[in-house]
């Protein structure tokens, strides 16, 4: 009993590293990346689609992305959700590529996207914290149930705290990484 909420706990904690991951990974750097445009979606026919499904995107400088079209007709629609998405960038249209051009960033830029990245990552450990406290409450339903006694609420309370540090470690790790590569110049 004790066992499979810790699982269950661990397995919703890492997803919430990988939601973290995502999220910085549009957190934007002084260096091109495709993961840039990863969220974008585009109105295609009617439907919200994922820009790397209708587009082949490359990175052909370190400071250019190169965004090309399967369809030329969804060039303009490509370039809409460009400039409505939060990005901060003004694609320019060759009639076949578009490219987006990233400015060097910026100290005062570089220190509010840090204050995003931080943001992101405290958004993740409020995540991990709340599952904690979700799991912490199963485990007192249970030990209240006499489905488990004192001894094993005890064990489960010290284990998922262990787990819940492990995982917020992790995340602020990663959160460092983020802040380092977005200082980098």
């Amino acid at each position: 009993m004790v066992q499979d909420a810790l699982d269950d706990a661990k397995e919703r904690m890492q997803a919430a590293i990988r939601v973290l991951k995502d999220a910085l990974t549009g957190v934007r750097t002084g260096r091109a990346a495709p993961s840039l445009v990863d969220r974008i979606d585009v109105e295609y026919y009617g439907v919200p689609t994922p820009l790397q499904q209708i587009a082949g995107i490359s990175v052909p400088e370190p400071r250019v992305l190169a965004i090309r079209p399967f369809d030329q007709s969804s060039l303009k629609e490509i370039e809409r959700a460009i400039f409505a998405s939060d990005l901060g960038l003004t694609p320019s249209n060759d009639g076949k590529v578009i490219r987006l051009i990233l400015p060097m960033l910026t100290e005062d830029r570089r220190r509010d996207l840090i204050k995003v990245s931080g943001a992101r990552v405290e958004d993740a450990r409020i995540a991990v914290r709340n599952i904690r406290r979700d799991v912490l409450n199963d485990l007192r339903d249970f030990e209240k149930e006499k489905m488990i006694t004192e001894d094993d609420l005890s064990r489960g309370q010290k284990k998922v705290q262990e787990l819940t540090d492990s995982i917020i470690n992790e995340m602020n790790e990663i959160g460092k990484r983020k802040e380092e590569e977005i200082m980098q110049v």
